[in-house]
């Protein structure tokens, strides 16, 4: 590949802008307010962004329309998470840069490849200005030096890294309708009791013949606050592990790995927080309400991906079922009652803005244990499925990660 030369990142998009600084009022309209918090993995996640109505949403997008192709990236707080738009959006931005890509997909995906290199992400984080709060400006985006070759080859290597990318989308697809799957299954087997053969079945007080009705108390042999640990080795915390937060659990269930923490730990604390198959991370607190009860269950495969001796952190507990029946019957109730608002009543406001979980009620709330362990065997089958693609998107991540600065600086031929 002949060498790159490299010109103003003005220079190679139509504009760069940044959206708007007000917080308009909220309301129940299909239009979107997305922040940087939004953007992650390359992907944006508009699902419980701030909805606005279509007089703020027009205003202003006169003066920052978001359009198909387009790049966004976070410049505020947590910088440099980068997207491309892929789609017709109807939302607004605010406090996210806007590289604005004359509806260009060559040029638009080159550029956010770019943007997650360590070349761009040094660049940008070397003149980060803000104290309390880091924040990149727009002339320093604007100044950014970007990379570029010929139409051929930047098609070439974009078309590589691509195809990574919809290998990883396509399993992230398959991860959410396997979960619906699941979930599915529990609620006819389990929840509406239409599991085979209960024609034939005898019931007594309502519960099949063989099945337990037991409290979460009573399927759960141990259950524990998560940890943090420390960012270096002191003291007694000098064992390496990773945390899982709550605000990865969704990374990790769609094979995302590469964020989690890596903390020092001592013997005592990690002793009794190490993860272990069929364990089960609860979130209990977050500022989103609607956050708090998102749920991982662990399974081998997904702790060898993780590669590290893995505990859940301070706002998660630690529930480990007695064993695999009670942890899949349990995994799948929680997400059951989330999915049908049958989990608020346990959430509770908290007035510093963190809402929490009243676990030790939730402690008594009572689920049906079927008799026969192969009656959950068909749930089990779709867990391993989702399992294998997470691990699948990890694998794929990895490569995808090490191409993508070869082929940015023109290190490899293509």
């Amino acid at each position: 590949m002949s060498e790159l030369t490299t010109i103003a990142a003005d220079r190679f998009c139509e504009s760069v802008r940044d959206g708007t600084h007000d917080t308009p009022k909220q309301t129940n309209t299909g239009y979107k307010l997305v922040t940087g918090k939004h953007i992650k993995n390359g992907q944006i996640d508009p699902t419980d962004a701030y909805f606005i109505s279509e007089k703020d949403y027009k205003k202003i997008n006169e003066r920052s329309l978001v359009e198909k192709w387009d790049v966004l990236m976070s410049m505020i707080g947590t910088v440099g998470e980068v997207a491309v738009v892929k789609d017709t959006p109807n939302y607004a931005i605010k406090n996210v840069a806007l590289f604005k890509m004359g509806g260009s997909e060559l040029k638009g995906k080159w550029l956010a490849y770019y943007l997650q290199t360590s070349k761009a992400q040094s660049h940008m984080f070397g003149n980060m200005k803000g104290s309390s709060q880091q924040f990149l400006s727009l002339k320093q985006l604007r100044d950014l030096p970007v990379p570029i070759a010929s139409e051929t080859q930047m098609k070439r290597i974009v078309e590589i890294l691509s195809a990574y990318d919809d290998l990883i989308e396509n399993n992230q697809k398959q991860i959410k309708l396997l979960e619906e799957a699941a979930q599915r299954l529990y609620k006819e087997w389990f929840i509406d009791l239409r599991f085979p053969g209960y024609e034939n079945t005898f019931y007594k007080d309502g519960i099949p013949d063989g099945w337990k009705k037991k409290t979460v108390e009573e399927c759960l042999s141990h259950f524990i606050g998560g940890g943090w640990g420390k960012d270096a080795p002191v003291g007694k915390n000098i064992i390496i592990a990773k945390v899982i937060r709550g605000t990865d659990i969704n990374d990790v269930k769609s094979g995302e790995f590469k964020n989690l923490p890596i903390r020092f730990h001592s013997e005592h604390n990690l002793k009794c927080r190490k993860l272990k198959e069929h364990d089960i991370i609860f979130e209990l607190s977050n500022g989103n309400i609607n956050n708090i009860g998102r749920t991982l269950l662990l399974d081998n495969n997904l702790l060898s991906t993780i590669g590290e001796s893995v505990i859940c952190a301070s706002f998660c507990k630690l529930l480990r079922p007695i064993d695999r029946l009670h942890s899949i019957i349990l995994y799948c109730d929680i997400n059951y009652m989330q999915a049908s608002a049958k989990l608020l009543p346990y959430k509770k406001h908290g007035s510093n803005g963190i809402n929490n979980f009243d676990f030790d009620g939730f402690l008594q709330h009572t689920v049906l244990v079927p008799g026969k362990e192969s009656l959950i065997n068909p749930i089990f089958k779709i867990l391993e499925k989702i399992w294998n693609a997470q691990s699948q998107i990890a694998k794929l991540s990895e490569v995808r990660d090490r191409l993508l600065p070869k082929l940015m600086n023109a290190e490899l031929e293509v």
